[in-house]
């Protein structure tokens, strides 16, 4: 057998053809494009898509199957000329259909937007210029002969979001996601440790572009020589090194690890040309608390007493987790105070629930590790103080 012949994944325009293909006789919805399913299908391989194709034809006929009479002989033609495959149903039959050449590995794709992450204006846009862009303007790195960043380390204190920031620039970069624990990787046995790691960057490699999301990195790459009598903490260090700046370049694979202890770290992982980028998630600032505010209760209902901009203000020191706490906290409590009503007879009904100022400030009070007692004055009662006459 001389002659070997590697019949792979297929890559964009491939999969926009093996698409068409199988959409030839299907009557198509009007929204439904198939190059954005051709871009957003990386790792598929020819059956996997057909698999996609069929599943939402069975959507689309889940859809009209209380029209259908099954007990007559035909089908009438009417239902037949309206019947149609819509984007929904496209949507619906992506989530569901996992790419054959990644199943060996965690692979998700994340449903996190930029809108979900608060603040954090100036990571966001080192985040995108690392990995959005040279997905979207490669002309312009190949012009200037500029390499994309093959590693970003994101480090602060836990709950800032790091993790949530990984799932939202591998969202926005339509990129698979692989996500791996950092003390997932260990085994018993010699050589299944980095045989782990080998296998993670192969199959990234093979489904460019990729994100390789390592979190709690510090756990698998700690300083080698630290008196780890297996050894196993070394090799993986090793093959992780071997793998960021080894002989076999990185395309379109971006490593992106997390940790809330950079100094456990063993350097030559963080050097240039391997994790290059050091980018700290710190403690949000009172506007970026505000925001982080909006985004967890722009679904919840708030009573008129609810400010925002006063339970920024007494969450001084409080991280992304920690208000997003606060928030499910008040909600908690809005949902037993309507439970007690209508358990003691009261004329409660859900559409009069809603999280008020006094709830908000039982959960920053329980949610903080000091006990603090908030001061929640809203801006209406401030100015009210500022303009009443004094007292004789």
């Amino acid at each position: 057998f001389d002659r070997e012949i590697e019949v792979g994944a297929p890559d964009t325009h491939g999969r926009a053809e093996i698409l068409r293909i199988h959409t030839r006789e299907m009557p198509l919805g009007d929204g439904v494009d198939l190059d954005q399913y051709a871009a957003s299908t990386h790792g598929f391989v020819g059956a996997d898509l057909e698999s996609l194709i069929r599943e939402a034809a069975m959507n689309a006929l889940r859809r009209v199957r209380p029209d259908l009479d099954l007990e007559g002989d035909e089908i009438d033609a009417d239902t037949l000329e309206s019947l149609s495959v819509t984007e929904a149903d496209f949507r619906a039959a992506h989530r569901e259909i996992e790419p054959s050449a990644l199943r060996e590995v965690f692979v998700e794709t994340p449903d996190v937007t930029w809108d979900d992450v608060g603040g954090l204006t100036e990571t966001k846009a080192r985040l995108q210029e690392a990995i959005q862009w040279p997905l979207e303007y490669p002309e312009a790195y190949r012009q200037v002969d500029l390499n994309s960043t093959s590693g970003i380390l994101l480090h602060g204190p836990p709950g800032t979001g790091k993790t949530l920031l990984a799932k939202a620039v591998a969202n926005e970069a339509e990129s698979n996601f692989i996500s791996v624990k950092g003390p997932e990787l260990f085994d018993k046995y010699v050589g299944e440790s980095e045989k782990g790691v080998r296998e993670i960057f192969s199959k990234a490699r093979e489904n460019a572009p990729t994100v390789i999301f390592f979190d709690e990195i510090d756990a698998i790459a700690s300083q080698r020589g630290s008196g780890d009598d297996s050894q196993v903490g070394e090799r993986v260090v090793s093959q992780l090194l071997t793998e960021l700046d080894g002989l076999e370049a990185l395309e379109d694979v971006v490593v992106i690890a997390a940790t809330n202890r950079p100094d456990l770290i063993d350097d030559a992982l963080t050097r240039a040309g391997r994790i290059e980028q050091e980018i700290e998630v710190g403690e949000p600032d009172e506007e970026t608390r505000r925001e982080i505010l909006e985004i967890h209760t722009q679904t919840r209902p708030l009573a008129d007493d609810v400010d925002l901009n006063a339970i920024a203000a007494a969450t001084d020191g409080f991280v992304g987790a920690e208000l997003a706490a606060v928030c499910r906290t008040a909600a908690s409590a809005a949902v037993r105070e309507h439970v007690q009503a209508r358990r003691n007879g009261e004329s409660a009904t859900v559409d009069e629930m809603a999280l008020t100022q006094a709830q908000f400030a039982d959960a920053i009070r329980e949610i903080s590790e000091d006990g603090r007692e908030p001061v929640l004055t809203t801006q209406t009662a401030a100015d009210d103080a500022e303009t009443a006459e004094p007292a004789d």
